[in-house]
């Protein structure tokens, strides 16, 4: 049997099929597209149209290049951006642009939740999760105040693998991973959190989709979207999630003592409870996953995006950057870079500004700055493992995903900086094998086929490349995580960043 993955995020879509005989990936394909231009600052949207037709093509190329195999295709699973708000009329039209997971325009729109009910410890009270810029809920309330004609159109509210699934099959559902990023759900009762919703307004209760368990098949493929992919007859589609809940079956992080690390364009840090992980704090994001368990989840928005910049900034190849890196020692000269070029959302600081301090004669120097930012970077994430730590979720290994993963420097510097062992994955796919596997176990092909028995199979990681930390490396990192985040404390507190 072949299941095929669909990851559908910011940048691109990718589909792989998998062989559940041979647990190889059999061909995969890849388009990609823009956020829309002009916008400003904080805005950050696209057009779900772009995803479906991105969806269709990548569907039929893998159809394509499977030639008679494309026959054995049983189920299809699809990972999306997380939090971006669909909108459809009641042609099921879309009514206007998504505004997506790092579109930071609503921080008001956030602050009124905060102010209705106590805070954020109010808010964590009836929902288990603070309000944050990028959870969708408050880009319905930002519609609702600022775009009224098009929120008086609005007859169904959707997530971006919702909308996907829906063209796919032509039901509107929510499951539980994907719609804890909502900010909506109450993630202790898996249901949806009246007093919130009620917020926005009453209306706003039928814009809802069913939210339902993640185990479960979605729908089957519609006749239209069949021929359109050249489809076999009788493709099921699985509940879905978001790229994170995706993200997290596709490493094997579905059992405790693994902690997956996603160093992107954005960074993440997640693991799995099999109870609700609630910090009082709200720093640490209570999401639900997508097999029906918790997923402790910390979320910075400048990874790759900030070595990128550093990068381009002088010229040089990604080869030229490891070296450079590599020539510098731990903690950059005395730099240290605190990563907030897009704002941020862990710490909270949506008007953030990136800062580099410490600069010298002898430092500023493009060897330090590219260091310092890429330990800037993973120390955003670090601060997140500690608040882990304190919650009891602590791990074994840590498997690091993404573009940065790719970097032997940078995976030294996450083990030092994390104090455990990382190593990547065997293959670069993550939500989109993730995908696959979810829609291999919707079928329920065995009872054997539980998610950590498919994740054995299917989920291998790269012990060449495995990298322990350094014990003379990790204390000079516990010192300099503690200066990043007095140095955020302070200049946030005066108003400087």
């Amino acid at each position: 049997m072949i299941f095929i993955g669909i990851d559908s995020g910011t940048q691109s879509t990718k589909a792989v099929a998998l062989d559940s005989e041979s647990g190889k990936i059999l061909v995969s394909a890849q388009e990609s597209y823009e956020l829309i231009g002009g916008l400003p600052s904080g805005h950050m949207e696209q057009h779900p149209q772009d995803w479906l037709t991105a969806t269709k093509n990548v569907i039929r190329r893998c159809v394509c290049d499977l030639g008679e195999l494309s026959e054995k295709i049983k189920a299809i699973g699809v990972s999306g951006q997380q939090h971006g708000l669909v909108v459809l009329d009641e042609n099921d039209d879309v009514i206007r642009p998504a505004k997506l997971w790092c579109d930071t325009s609503t921080v008001e729109q956030c602050q009124q939740f905060s102010d209705e009910f106590g805070g954020p410890s109010g808010l964590i009270k009836i929902s288990g999760n603070n309000m944050l810029p990028g959870y969708t809920v408050p880009k319905v309330l930002w519609l609702k105040q600022n775009e009224p004609e098009s929120y008086n159109r609005v007859r169904s509210v959707l997530l971006p693998h919702d909308y996907i699934n829906f063209w796919l099959t032509g039901e509107k559902k929510m499951e539980y991973g994907d719609a804890s990023g909502t900010g909506l759900l109450n993630i202790r009762k898996r249901e949806w959190c009246k007093e919130l919703v009620d917020f926005v307004g009453s209306e706003m209760q039928d814009m809802l989709p069913e939210v339902g368990s993640s185990l479960s098949i979605h729908g089957g493929v519609i006749s239209e979207v069949q021929k359109e992919c050249g489809l076999p007859d009788g493709v099921v589609v699985s509940a879905g999630g978001g790229d994170n809940m995706m993200g997290a079956i596709g490493t094997g992080n579905v059992k405790s003592g693994v902690i997956t690390a996603s160093f992107g364009t954005s960074g993440t840090l997640y693991g799995v409870s099999d109870t609700p992980a609630i910090d009082d704090n709200g720093e640490v994001a209570a999401f639900c996953d997508s097999t029906d368990k918790w997923l402790p989840l910390v979320c910075t928005m400048n990874v790759t995006v900030v070595t990128e910049q550093a990068r381009e900034l002088f010229g040089l190849s990604l080869g030229d950057m490891e070296g450079a890196v590599s020539q510098v020692d731990p903690g950059s000269g005395g730099l240290t870079f605190l990563p907030y070029l897009n704002g941020e959302r862990t710490p909270n600081l949506p008007n953030g500004k990136g800062v580099i301090h410490g600069l010298t004669t002898d430092n500023m120097r493009p060897e330090y700055i590219i260091r310092s930012a890429m330990e800037g970077a993973t120390m955003g994430l670090a601060y997140g493992m500690r608040k882990f730590n304190e919650m009891g979720v602590s791990p074994s290994e840590i498997r690091v995903t993404g573009g940065g993963s790719q970097s032997l420097a940078w995976r030294q510097i996450s083990a030092d900086v994390f104090n455990a062992s990382v190593v990547p994955l065997a293959t670069s796919e993550g939500a989109s094998l993730g995908a696959a596997i979810q829609a291999m176990h919707c079928i329920q092909e065995s009872e054997g086929d539980t998610y950590e028995r498919l994740c054995e199979r299917f989920v291998k990681v790269d012990d060449s490349s495995r990298c322990d930390p350094k014990s003379e490396n990790v204390s000079i990192y516990e010192e300099l995580i503690d200066r990043q985040t007095r140095l955020t404390r302070d200049l946030n507190e005066a108003d400087h960043i």
